[in-house]
């Protein structure tokens, strides 16, 4: 599975991006989804250097491609508040990290990015994300997206 219940934190103690992208890299370090935390991040950080992956709407989705990742995940964080660098100039408070193995960066990650961004862009499914307090539910509600 892209994501499960060990991936998705609704209290995740960030106050910055880069605090959120280690957080959520160690998380999918303890699932067995990275083999070097430090590697993935770094690798999250440098894509978010070229771009702000802040899509507006109080959503962001950093990702990163990298060998460091050993299978796709899809991961997501409620945050307070950040600032993201967003084009609307929203803070963010959903987060969806994405890894990929940098073997299947070609198309697995914009698939991903695709149905994710493609959903986020209806204001009723950012606010069942922001309504929804059960692992459970969200799971279920981002499982209906991704696959």
């Amino acid at each position: 599975m892209l994501i499960t219940e060990e991936l998705i934190d609704f209290n995740l103690q960030a106050t910055t991006k880069e605090e959120a992208i280690e957080q959520l890299g160690n998380l999918a370090h303890q699932v067995g989804r990275v083999k070097d935390v430090d590697a993935y991040v770094e690798a999250v950080l440098k894509r978010e250097e070229a771009y702000s992956t802040s899509v507006g709407f109080g959503v962001a989705i950093p990702h990163g491609k990298t060998d460091a990742v050993l299978e796709p995940f899809l991961g997501f964080a409620k945050v307070k508040d950040i600032d993201w660098n967003a084009p609307d100039g929203s803070p963010v408070d959903l987060v969806f990290i994405i890894g990929v193995p940098e073997a299947q960066k070609g198309t697995e990650h914009l698939t991903i990015l695709a149905k994710i961004s493609r959903n986020l862009m209806k204001e009723e499914f950012r606010e069942q994300l922001r309504k929804i307090h059960t692992k459970e539910g969200i799971l279920s509600l981002i499982q209906e997206v991704v696959q």
